[in-house]
């Protein structure tokens, strides 16, 4: 059975429920009835005079309440009806109040309901519980085997390998990685913006080899980038001959795109924000449309912030991501609601006025998705809504609407978080470390808006922050929301292998026999990523050094572009809007040739 986030304390009628960040973190006891009436009967207790007086208050507004007329009620309505003032309901207090709402309104859908169980992990000190399937193959090679770790880690220091990989690559890579990382440093898992970075402190540091494991655009960027820094010497390799595709960056190279890059061509002040995951093709052939600048999840909202800071008059592009550029239309529409002040919090260039006058001039594409973000939509939603919304919420920023909007609410009560992988383990290490502050026990529950191969970061990360206080009373739990429809229940019989058609096709059920795919088209684990094995991986390694070895890895090279636009090579001129995006990274504006194309490209005379 999946465990809740409960204790039993004295009564045992009372259930604990640890509800982060309530009323100045402290600790509330929750109890949740049905009556013979068919109304909810609640009781509250904490040991906080403060937290008791103001949960007793909610308890009794809501005790009596028939359990739709508790999920009816909203709460952007329903807690001012508490006539409770701001003397009273200081900001932390009103984010309790409302955390503390919202686990009152999931225990009343457990008391009418069965909901479908997501997948999760319950991460301690020095284990982790795996709930569901899905969850038990994310857990299986955290504990990689130490042989595997060995024989790795002696093949890259002999043979001067380093490793750049991507936060999705699978558990059993990822596990391995980071143990091999102890005994050789240059091993980096990140997300794609500092893996370009890492290659060539690696290079610099004495590599000779850098392998990729990731998908094309991102060895094609570390590719650039080495070559940018005047590092052609140092091979790069793919772990794979055959194309490690993306279903992103193959939308910005569709002639749809083009169409759209042709539109921004022709307005005059436009400058295109691309995001970084697509090829050095579609960066160049953009930047000879339009002036262009690549982003990432963590900074595209500073980027488009400075474009319009430094060019007022400025029309921006975004793409290819369709969820990305809703997601950023509806923070700006969000952000033009704020203060100047909290704007300025922000940007310091920036008010309620320029923030609402720069909407009609942001531009996002309308076309393209990520495969596996697909997932995190429609019923998916509904459910984090139903029986998750007291949990902290993490979304990346390519997630649909649904989603993003749930998240963007979690995050006005200090439960949430949008950005890039980087920014969710972060929150959730700031989250571990805050609770770790407290002298009590307690499990945090995160829900995970992204791809599944992030877990083994996580771990890591939690492991170590209560390894290095000596605490065993503090549990995360980590929950995967796939959708529904490929959950496995009780009432499923799980396939023990392929099924075979009467037309002869075998049919291959998914990840851990249906479960972690979306009916809706999706994955929680990327089927590219996938791509990147850790039998690849050391044959890569093996073959590397021997000529007739590396004979045989032409084709796991990088792709090489033989085009040429306005004299220049298709992968310089693909790297000029890399270069902006660094520029921007380490200066906090742009440079003065991206402003002055910009302004200068398609001058209206």
């Amino acid at each position: 059975m999946h465990q809740q986030t409960v204790e039993k304390r004295n009564s045992p009628n009372i259930t604990r429920f640890l509800i982060p960040r309530l009323l100045l973190l402290q600790q509330a006891w929750v109890d949740a009835q049905v009556s013979p009436s068919g109304t909810v009967q609640l009781r509250a207790f904490s040991d906080s005079s403060i937290t008791a007086g103001l949960a007793g208050m909610l308890i009794s507004a809501l005790s009596g309440l028939t359990p739709q007329e508790i999920l009816d009620l909203d709460p952007a309505s329903f807690l001012p009806s508490l006539g409770l003032g701001p003397a009273v309901l200081t900001p932390s207090r009103t984010h309790g109040l409302a955390n503390l709402f919202e686990t009152i309104k999931r225990r009343t859908r457990l008391l009418v309901s069965q909901l479908p169980r997501f997948p999760s992990l319950v991460i301690s000190r020095d284990s982790v519980q795996a709930e569901g399937v899905f969850a038990e193959v994310q857990a299986q090679y955290l504990q990689p085997d130490q042989q595997q770790v060995q024989q790795l880690g002696s093949l890259l220091k002999e043979k001067k390998i380093g490793v750049v990989a991507h936060f999705y690559m699978d558990p059993q890579v990822q596990g391995v990685l980071s143990a091999a990382a102890e005994s050789w440093p240059h091993i980096h898992i990140s997300d794609s913006l500092v893996m370009a970075d890492a290659a060539v402190s690696m290079a610099k540091a004495g590599c000779t080899s850098i392998a990729v494991l990731g998908v094309d655009f991102m060895s094609e960027n570390v590719r650039a980038i080495l070559d940018e820094a005047g590092l052609h010497h140092v091979k790069v390799y793919r772990m794979a001959a055959a194309d490690i595709g993306c279903s992103l960056a193959e939308a910005a190279e569709s002639q749809q795109y083009l169409g759209y890059l042709e539109q921004a061509g022709a307005t005059p002040n436009s400058l295109h924000v691309v995001y970084i995951n697509t090829s050095l093709r579609t960066k160049a052939t953009a930047h000879s449309l339009v002036p262009t600048i690549t982003c990432t999840s963590s900074n595209v909202v500073q980027t488009v912030l400075q474009a319009f800071a430094q060019v007022p008059e400025a029309t921006v592009w975004y793409g290819p991501d369709t969820y990305m550029g809703c997601n950023l239309a509806q923070l700006f529409r969000q952000l033009s609601e704020l203060s100047d002040e909290a704007i300025q919090q922000l940007h310091p260039a920036h008010t309620a006025a320029t923030v609402s006058a720069l909407l009609p001039r942001l531009k996002h594409y309308t076309a393209g998705t990520c495969i596996v973000h697909h997932i995190f939509g429609g019923e998916t939603c509904e459910l984090v809504r139903k029986g998750y919304n007291d949990a902290y919420l993490t979304a990346h920023f390519e997630v649909p609407g649904e989603m993003f909007t749930l998240a963007m609410e979690a995050k006005a009560r200090d439960m949430g978080v949008v950005g890039s992988t980087s920014n969710i383990l972060d929150f959730i290490a700031g989250k571990v470390s805050a609770a770790l502050q407290q002298p009590y026990g307690d499990r945090l529950r995160f829900v995970l808006g992204t791809e599944a191969g992030m877990i083994t970061s996580i771990v890591r990360k939690v492991q170590g922050l209560l390894r290095s206080v000596g605490r065993d009373d503090l549990e995360v739990e980590i929950v995967f929301p796939v959708n529904p429809s490929a959950i496995t229940t009780s009432q499923q019989q799980v396939s023990a292998g392929p099924a075979e058609l009467p037309t002869g096709i075998t049919v291959v059920p998914g990840p851990a026999s249906g479960e972690g795919c979306s009916l809706e088209g999706g994955c929680a684990s990327c089927p590219y990523m996938k791509m990147n094995t850790l039998t690849a991986l050391m044959t890569v390694a093996q073959r590397i050094g021997d000529p007739a070895g590396e004979a045989m890895l032409e084709g796991f090279k990088p792709r090489a572009y033989a085009d040429r636009i306005d004299g220049k090579t298709l992968a310089q001129v693909g790297c000029i809007p890399i270069l902006h995006m660094r520029h921007f990274t380490q200066h906090k504006m742009f440079s003065s040739g991206l402003v002055e194309d910009i302004r200068g490209r398609h001058r209206v005379e």
